[in-house]
């Protein structure tokens, strides 16, 4: 089998990879829908994928992977890893994940930090009515995500939050504030999570996505702050979301320094990034998205690594898309038993559910999702009900 041609459509706001072969086979991959002006860096690589063998997912994953970088960029190597497993498990009539190792669950877990409303305000009172609003979804989710600090508008709503420099009409998704907290901005996120956990108590639990921004002081007095609170993590407090450092040693003292546990890691590309986070236990949690960090085998590798440091392991995806999905919950079916849950993914637009083949009417049931048993990734896209989001450029995807 050879490939025969890289596609990508923006659907939505998903770009969408589409490898084509000559013995009729396709795979599908997908980019968050804050990435989409990344369709020329996908399709950059089509010279160097043409007239190889998908099945041979490594081999071709070895003429790509070093031209990725941190999030964002290494998103577009993400995506068309993605689609080669795809086309994989459909050439050998398996689900993906029975090529990564098979399953050691039946169900996969998920957590909620997707499925939210505008949110009222940033007072304690509007947070408190937020996580209530969470609590009673149908999908029952065990555990939500909220952000404070500068993941969230308080950083601009609460009066003098900090004392760094502030980004006005920055222009792209994630641009980052930083700078040391005032005392009224740490007792403002303080009265909001006893706001939060006041309505959660213990039958829901809570993680908070932080930053990233935070001064080390700061990060080290919030965690043992709110250890008497029991949140499930504390997240990317240090560096993080379109961080391109890691920064292990100033991680390390934190996450010493409090029996809050620390999480990070959705920004970092390749294992090789995490090895020194992992091996200094510079952390107790950490959250590599599939598209972003290589794919679904590289989030593997990752894994295991980590479950062998006595690391937990929660992978991110919030804009990831249906298809998104469909990688995580393969992967997510074969890790070891240091996975917590991962961030249920969702869509750009609500027509996107129309569009996906191979999903359930309510896919989430008391925090768990059914394997997709499905060739490949188990999931495809409905052609001709795409078509009519198509631009004129990119009418002859579905050819």
């Amino acid at each position: 089998m050879k490939i025969t041609d890289l596609r990508c459509a923006v659907i939505g706001r998903h770009p969408i990879v589409r490898i084509v072969t000559d013995e009729g086979f396709y795979g599908l991959g997908e980019v968050e829908f804050t990435k989409t002006y990344l369709k020329p860096w996908v399709l950059h690589f089509r010279e160097a994928l043409i007239g190889e063998d998908p099945t041979d997912v490594e081999r071709v994953m070895l003429k790509i992977r070093q031209r990725g970088s941190s999030k964002p960029y290494g998103a577009a190597v993400s995506a068309i890893e993605h689609a080669l497993w795809d086309i994989a498990g459909k050439a050998a009539g398996v689900p993906a994940y029975k090529l990564l190792g098979g399953k050691v669950r039946d169900k996969v877990r998920v957590y909620n930090g997707s499925i939210r409303q505008k949110r009222t305000g940033d007072r304690p009172e509007d947070y408190a009515a937020d996580v209530k609003w969470m609590m009673e979804q149908p999908q029952n989710f065990f555990m939500v995500k909220q952000g404070i600090s500068f993941h969230s508008n308080m950083k601009d709503t609460f009066e003098d939050f900090h004392y760094g420099v502030t980004q006005k009409k920055a222009g792209y998704h994630g641009a980052m504030d930083q700078g040391m907290i005032s005392e009224r901005g740490f007792n403002h996120m303080l009265d909001c999570v006893i706001a939060m956990k006041e309505v959660l108590g213990d039958k829901v639990s809570l993680a908070l996505d932080c930053g990233p921004g935070w001064m080390l002081p700061d990060a080290i007095k919030f965690a043992r702050a709110v250890e008497k609170y029991n949140l499930i993590w504390l997240e990317d407090m240090l560096t993080g979301d379109y961080v391109p450092w890691v920064n292990p040693q100033a991680y390390r003292e934190l996450t010493t320094s409090t029996s809050t546990p620390i999480h990070t890691g959705e920004q970092i590309y390749l294992r090789h990034n995490f090895k020194e986070l992992i091996e200094t236990q510079a952390v107790r949690v950490i959250g590599p998205d599939p598209g972003d960090v290589g794919g679904i085998a590289e989030l593997k590798w990752i894994a295991e690594h980590a479950y062998m440091h006595s690391i937990l392991m929660a992978p991110h995806g919030t804009a990831n898309g249906l298809l998104g999905l469909g990688a995580l919950i393969n992967v997510c079916a074969t890790l070891p038993a240091n996975f917590i849950a991962f961030e249920y993914p969702t869509a750009s637009d609500p027509w996107w559910q129309d569009l996906v083949i191979g999903l359930p009417p309510q896919i989430v049931k008391d925090s768990m999702v059914d394997l997709l048993e499905a060739p490949g990734l188990g999931l495809d896209i409905d052609a001709e009900a795409a078509r009519r989001y198509l631009s004129e450029e990119d009418a002859g995807f579905f050819d």
